[in-house]
C-alpha cells in the first residue's frame, strides 16, 4: 500500500529532524567537540608553549626522524604505486575469472593490523625463522635480520598501502568511456598505445589520489616502523614520539606535541600538492559507463592469472603461513616437526597469560563500544546531511574527516592533552583509563561509520516517507517503520567496519594504553618487544582469523547494500 501511494505522490518533502533547530544544534555541537577540539588543544599548546617548539626545531634527531619519514613514506608509496595500479589495470579492465577474490586477497593485506604484518615478515626471514629452518635454507645464525632497515619499512609499508592505490583507480577504471577505447582499438592502435594514450592519461588523477593516500597513510604508520625500526634505532616521526613518551612520559608533552604537529603538517601539505596536481589533470568520468571494460587477455590469460598468484603467494600467503609456524614450534630457531610441534602458546593465550586473555577483553569491549556509540551517532548525522547542501554540508563533512585524515599519532597526543588533568566540575580522570581510548576511536573513526549509512540513506525513495505521513505516522513513527529498516544494513556494515579497524588497532592505543587497559595490538607489540615471539605469533594468528571472519561476514552483508559500501566489493562482483 505504502508503495503504491508512493508512487502516486510526486512529492520530494522527506522526513528531517531540521524542522526543529534544536537537534541539529545539539548534533552540531556534539560533532565540532569531538572531531575540532583535539586539533584546536593541539594547537592552543604548540602556540603557548612556542619556546618548546623552537628547541624542537633545533634538535638534530628532529630532522633525522622527519627525514626517515620523507624517505620511508616516498619509497613506500612508489611500492605501492607499482602493485596497486597494476592490479587494478588487470583487474578492472580485462577479462580476468574470479575478480572478487582478487579484489579479497589485494584488501586483505591493508586489513590485517601492521604489527601483525610486520611479525609476520620478520618470522619469515632471517636465522631463526622456524619456517627456513624447516625446509632447510634458513641463514647462518648471526646473519642480520634484512628487514631491520629503511628499505625493509618500505617495503612493508609499500605492501600494506597498495590497496589504497587499488581502490582509487577502481573507482576510476570503471568508469573509462567504452567510445575512446574502442576507437582506438577500431583504428588498429596497439595494446601499449591503447594504455598510454587513452587509458593512462584518463586515470591520472586517481593515481595521484591513491599515491597521496598511500603517503599520508605511510607517514602516520606506527607498527611498522616500531617493528623494525626501533631495534636498530631507525626513529620517523611517530616512533620518536613514541620513545619521548615512554622515556619521560608527561613531563614531555609540549615536546611531543610540536613533533606531532609537524606530521600533521607534512601529512596536509601532501593533501594539498595532491589537489594541485589533481586540478592540472582531472577529468569528468562519472556517468559515463557504469561498467568496467573486458579486454580480452586471449592466450596471456592463464600466465596473467598465475602471475597474479605468485603476487599474493609472495606477499600474502608466505608470510602468513611463516607467522602459523612460527605459533606452532616451541622455540624461535627450530625446524616444525612432529618433536617440536607444539600448541603452548595458545593454551598459555587462552588459560594461563591474563594480560593477553585481558587484552582480548578490553579490544573486544572498545571495538564493539565505539561501533555502538557510531552507529548511533551515524544515523542523525546521514539524516541531517542528507538535507544540507553547498558550504554548510562541506564544513561539516570536513569536520568530521578531520580526525580520520590526520595521523593517528597526532589524535593520541591531542587526547592526552585534552584528558591530562581532571575533567572540571566532576573532577574526573580519564587519562590512564579505557575511557580515553573509547574516546578516541570514537573520533577517528566517525568518518568510517558515516559513509555507509549517507550513502544509504541518499538512496532512500522520499516518496515512501510521504506515504507513511499520509496514513498518519507520526515523525519518530515514519523513522521507526520506514527509515530505519531501510538503512539498517547499511548501519551495521558501518558498525562492521569500525569493529574491524578499531579491535586491531595500535597507533592511538599505542600511547593512551596503561597497566590492566591493554589492547590486542599493544600486547603484540609488547610480546615481540620483549622476546616472546612465539606468543606474539600465536595472537597474531588469531587476529587474522578474526580479520578474514569479518571481512566474509561484511562480504555476505554486501548484498543488501548499497554499491561502494564495502571497500574491496563494487557491484560488479557481487
Amino acid at each position: 500500500m505504502i508503495n503504491s501511494i508512493a508512487l502516486e505522490s510526486g512529492t520530494r518533502r522527506r522526513w528531517s529532524p531540521s524542522t526543529s533547530r534544536l537537534p541539529v544544534l545539539l548534533l552540531w555541537l556534539a560533532v565540532l567537540t569531538l572531531t575540532l577540539s583535539p586539533t584546536l588543544m593541539l594547537l592552543w599548546t604548540v602556540i603557548k608553549q612556542f619556546p618548546v617548539l623552537q628547541n624542537v626545531l633545533q634538535d638534530g634527531a628532529t630532522w633525522r626522524a622527519t627525514w626517515h619519514s620523507l624517505y620511508t613514506s616516498a619509497l613506500a608509496t612508489l611500492i605501492s604505486l607499482v602493485l596497486g595500479s597494476a592490479v587494478a589495470y588487470i583487474v578492472v579492465l580485462t577479462d580476468i575469472r574470479a575478480k572478487a577474490l582478487w579484489v579479497f586477497g589485494l584488501m586483505l593485506p591493508m586489513m590485517i593490523p601492521p604489527q601483525v604484518t610486520a611479525l609476520a615478515w620478520l618470522q619469515l626471514f632471517g636465522p631463526a625463522s622456524p619456517l627456513l629452518n624447516t625446509i632447510g635454507i634458513a641463514p647462518p645464525l648471526g646473519s642480520p635480520q634484512p628487514l631491520y632497515s629503511a628499505g625493509g619499512i618500505a617495503l612493508l609499508m609499500g605492501i600494506q598501502h597498495a590497496p589504497l592505490v587499488f581502490m582509487a583507480l577502481r573507482s576510476t577504471l570503471v568508469h573509462l568511456p567504452h567510445a575512446q577505447i574502442e576507437a582506438a582499438r577500431i583504428s588498429d592502435a596497439s595494446p601499449r598505445r591503447v594504455w598510454l594514450e587513452t587509458i593512462f592519461p584518463l586515470s591520472r588523477a586517481a593515481l595521484i589520489t591513491g599515491a597521496a593516500l598511500a603517503f599520508v597513510s605511510a607517514l602516520g604508520n606506527f607498527g611498522i616502523p616500531a617493528m623494525l625500526g626501533i631495534p636498530v634505532s631507525y626513529y620517523v616521526l611517530p616512533t620518536l614520539i613514541y620513545q619521548k613518551m615512554a622515556g619521560y612520559g608527561t613531563t614531555v608533552l609540549a615536546q611531543v606535541a610540536s613533533l606531532s604537529m609537524l606530521i600533521g603538517v607534512i601529512a596536509l601539505l601532501g593533501v594539498a600538492l595532491q589537489q594541485y596536481w589533481l586540478n592540472r589533470s582531472s577529468y569528468q568520468l562519472l556517468g559515463h559507463s557504469g561498467r568496467s571494460h573486458s579486454l580480452k587477455l586471449g592466450r596471456w590469460h592463464w600466465p596473467v592469472m598465475l602471475g597474479l598468484a605468485l603476487l599474493l603467494t609472495l606477499i600474502l600467503l608466505v608470510p602468513l603461513t611463516a607467522l602459523v609456524v612460527s605459533s606452532l614450534v616451541k622455540a624461535l630457531g627450530m625446524p616444525l616437526n612432529a618433536q617440536t610441534l607444539s600448541f603452548t602458546a595458545y593454551l598459555e593465550m587462552f588459560t594461563r597469560q591474563g594480560a593477553t586473555i585481558r587484552a582480548f577483553g578490553n579490544s573486544l569491549f572498545l571495538a564493539t563500544a565505539a561501533a555502538v556509540i557510531l552507529m548511533l551517532l551515524s544515523v542523525p548525522i546521514a539524516l541531517c546531511l542528507r538535507n544540507w547542501r553547498g558550504l554548510q554540508r562541506n564544513v561539516f563533512t570536513a569536520v568530521v574527516d578531520l580526525p580520520y585524515a590526520l595521523p593517528g599519532i597526532v589524535l593520541a597526543i591531542a587526547c592526552i592533552l585534552l584528558f591530562v588533568r581532571p575533567l572540571p566540575l566532576i573532577n574526573i580522570s580519564l587519562y590512564g583509563t579505557l575511557s580515553i581510548i573509547l574516546i578516541a576511536y570514537v573520533m577517528r573513526f566517525l568518518a568510517v561509520a558515516l559513509k555507509p549509512v549517507l550513502s544509504a540513506v541518499e538512496q532512500l525513495d522520499p516518496t515512501l516517507e510521504r506515504a507513511a505521513r499520509l496514513a498518519g505516522a507520526n515523525r519518530w513513527q515514519r523513522l521507526r517503520d520506514v527509515v530505519l529498516p531501510l538503512i539498517a544494513p547499511s548501519v551495521c556494515a558501518g558498525g562492521l567496519l569500525v569493529f574491524l579497524i578499531a579491535v586491531n588497532e595500535l597507533t592511538v592505543s599505542a600511547l593512551l594504553w596503561s597497566v590492566g587497559n591493554e589492547t590486542i595490538g599493544v600486547m603484540i607489540f609488547n610480546l615481540d618487544e620483549s622476546g616472546n615471539s612465539v606468543l606474539a605469533a600465536a595472537v597474531s594468528v588469531v587476529v587474522v582469523a578474526m580479520v578474514i571472519a569479518l571481512m566474509l561476514l561484511l562480504s555476505l552483508l554486501s548484498r543488501w547494500l548499497p554499491a561502494g559500501v564495502i571497500p574491496w566489493q563494487t557491484s560488479e562482483e557481487k
